[in-house]
């Protein structure tokens, strides 16, 4: 941290389990300055947050290791959208219950996150509005100093999008960064087979933030950066490491976390880490996968460029590296709603990159012409990218895509150091 300013971030999320942990591990890092938390598509608006913020108040012990919890300038708790830009709310309760710690309060009275705010801290460090999320992002890009925040989207990119349509040039002037956890390219979804929660919830919020219709109404590609599950997928929370390091009686549902003789953060965690073990096990793994916690490790290691180039990749910290990919998003298939359909063709010599080919082939036949004869095909001909996607349907773009972190151990380490205080060598 010696030479470096913090890092100020809006973390836009959906709680669930692995947000919790996100979410513990930004409170936990003096890297960052958190300056708000949006929360979306939840029926029980911030209880996971409170249950957090409440957690840490009553266990005054636990303050010191998490420098965001006790800020000089609280964070802000607003609400975001409660649904899609279009189309029906789809949730994933099957894995975070209702209340988005897996039922936390049925088997933990000591926890319940329905309680009143019983403790003036959390009210002190944590600061709730009326104010919109979209309203609360604005005026902090607006204040702040221009491209000095990191917006961390963890859940549903609707807030973001409807930030983006509102007030588009405020964005491409003054974001410094976006970390976005969505989508899978090469890899199976976590959802359904084609597509990962977060873009499945509102493919048309992810389609308009990085493949619009229009040209240039996107977010600035050169200041985004996507950790997709190709790359969040091999990081995990083994629970036999959890046990191991962290809380030697955690077991599931059947035997529920006692508070007695352990550290309070540790109870807090495995009372709503018993039910997600379980989920794990049925699907094949006894190991939580860290989504989320990628993202905010993301933005922790790599804080806006001063000058980032258009078209170029964003810069990134030692150990990380990022590649271009281009895709589109499937907004309404029957069976592919939030899928990222990659643009697999590596033909640079007949058709530009990202072309659609039957187009190209309409327009040859228009100018009578054959395949491949006389017809410019890079990306500044007029069968050019952007010649053939300015139509309806928008086109695919380049988009940085995190294809490599400083390791699974690497993370580990950190999360298990900085959340549970325990040092692992």
């Amino acid at each position: 941290m010696e030479g470096r300013k913090r890092t100020p971030v809006i973390i836009d999320t959906d709680p669930g389990v692995d947000d919790v942990v996100a979410i513990l591990l930004a409170l936990a890092s003096p890297e960052l300055e958190i300056l708000a938390i949006i929360v979306s598509f939840v029926r029980i608006y911030t209880s996971c947050i409170k249950a957090v913020g409440r957690h840490i108040a009553a266990h005054p012990q636990a303050k010191d290791s998490f420098p965001n919890y006790t800020p000089d300038v609280p964070p802000i708790l607003a609400r975001g959208p409660d649904g899609p830009l279009e189309g029906g709310r789809h949730f994933a309760q099957y894995f975070h219950g209702m209340d988005g710690l897996n039922g936390i309060t049925e088997r933990h009275p000591d926890l319940n996150i329905f309680s009143a705010d019983r403790h003036d801290d959390f009210k002190a460090n944590f600061v709730q509005t009326t104010k919109s999320g979209v309203e609360v992002a604005l005026e902090l890009l607006e204040t702040w100093p221009e491209r000095s925040i990191t917006y961390v989207l963890l859940g549903p990119p609707t807030t973001l999008a409807l930030l983006n349509r509102e007030h588009h040039q405020t964005v491409e002037d003054r974001i410094g960064r976006v970390i976005i956890m969505g989508g899978a390219l090469d890899v199976p979804g976590n959802t359904s087979p084609v597509a990962e929660f977060n873009f499945f919830a509102d493919p048309y919020a992810a389609k308009e933030l990085l493949c619009p219709v229009a040209r240039g109404q996107g977010l600035p590609l050169e200041r985004v950066l996507l950790t997709s599950l190709d790359v969040t997928t091999p990081h995990e929370l083994p629970f036999a490491f959890y046990i191991q390091n962290v809380d030697a009686d955690f077991y599931g549902t059947s035997k529920p976390s006692i508070a007695a003789g352990k550290p309070p953060m540790a109870h807090f965690t495995s009372s709503f880490l018993e039910r997600t073990r379980e989920i794990m096990i049925a699907f094949g793994k006894d190991a939580m996968e860290l989504h989320d916690v990628v993202a905010i490790w993301c933005a922790i290691d790599n804080p806006p460029e001063a000058s980032a180039m258009a078209h170029k990749l964003p810069g990134l910290s030692s150990g990380w590296a990022a590649v271009k990919r281009k895709f589109d998003i499937e907004r309404s298939g029957e069976i592919t709603r939030g899928m990222l359909v990659v643009d697999r063709r590596d033909d640079q010599t007949a058709y530009a990159p990202g072309a659609n080919r039957s187009e190209v082939q309409e327009l040859l036949e228009r100018a009578h012409q054959y395949h491949g004869e006389g017809v410019p095909s890079g990306p500044d001909g007029w069968l050019g990218h952007s010649a053939v996607h300015d139509g309806s349907t928008g086109g695919s773009m380049d988009v940085a895509c995190v294809v490599k972190t400083p390791g699974a151990g690497v993370l580990l380490q950190l999360l298990t150091r900085r959340v549970w205080g325990v040092d692992i060598k």
